[in-house]
């Protein structure tokens, strides 16, 4: 059984209103755990995609948005705050008058603070763990050389390109966060486990394999890369990558699913009594 499409953005709804008026301490705490599912499905990536990008680079990026998936499943399914789905659910909530658009706004703030530091409490992990031999300062393994390319390619390519590739990375986030939240759509339409699970997992692996910027995810691959060497600074993360591609991530989110799909179904929700 599925929800009709005016009930999957009446459930927008209703999610975003619930979503921005948790407390400070939940959202931080909710957070936190979905930029740590997030970083979960990166690192995975990473590991199953080491060693094809010369082989088979299309094999490659097909496997690593196969198994990237398994971080949205798991803050869909458990209750989490991601900010890029916020970046939608939110805002329809304020265009019905639910929630306001102030406290959304706040909300975004503590939601993405949160996510970053669960993201870099997974990076250093992995850092310190699977990616190096024996422990911190150890020779990098396959996994950890993967993954200080991966934080390279995607802020160096931009820096190079200037204008171009801030424009780049802000497109790439738009159509990201588009896919994101049709993957949170096809979600709330199903009312069984197996239906959210693949509702979620094939947006997700589209925008992976087709190389779109996420967030989030970035707050885990590139301070990875960081920790284990990548010819990349912290500034050069933030200006590059990591501004224009939330800059995208909100534009996607809020206006190419949220604002067009209220705008569509708007008319056909129940009159309130």
């Amino acid at each position: 059984m599925a929800n009709k499409p005016v009930e999957i953005v009446q459930a927008c709804c209703a999610a975003g209103a619930y979503k921005g008026n948790l407390s400070q301490s939940n959202w931080m705490l909710r957070a936190f755990m979905a930029g740590l599912y997030i970083a979960v499905g990166g690192a995975l990536a990473t590991v199953c995609s080491t060693g094809l990008k010369d082989i088979a680079p299309g094999l490659g990026q097909l496997i690593a948005g196969a198994v990237f998936p398994v971080g949205l499943i798991a803050i869909v399914l458990t209750g989490m705050e991601l900010f890029t789905g916020d970046c939608m659910l939110m805002p329809v909530a304020c265009m019905n008058r639910k929630l306001s658009w102030s406290r959304m706004l706040w909300a975004w703030v503590f939601v993405y603070i949160g996510n970053f530091l669960g993201s870099i409490f997974w990076a250093y992990l992995m850092s310190v763990g699977p990616f190096v031999v024996g422990g911190p300062g150890g020779e990098l393994t396959a996994f950890g050389k993967n993954a200080v390319a991966i934080a390279q390619a995607k802020v160096l390519p931009y820096m190079a390109a200037g204008a171009g590739g801030f424009w780049s990375a802000f497109m790439k986030g738009i159509a990201c966060n588009l896919l994101v939240n049709v993957a949170i759509l096809l979600a709330l339409s199903s009312k069984n486990m197996i239906g959210k699970f693949f509702g979620i997992w094939f947006p997700i692996m589209a925008f992976v394999a087709s190389g779109f910027e996420h967030s989030v995810a970035n707050m885990y691959f590139i301070p990875t890369g960081i920790f284990l060497g990548a010819s990349v600074t912290w500034d050069q993360f933030l200006v590059w990558n990591l501004a224009p591609v939330t800059l995208g991530n909100i534009v996607g989110g809020m206006v190419f699913i949220g604002w067009v799909y209220q705008y569509c179904f708007k008319g056909e929700f129940p009159k309130e009594s």
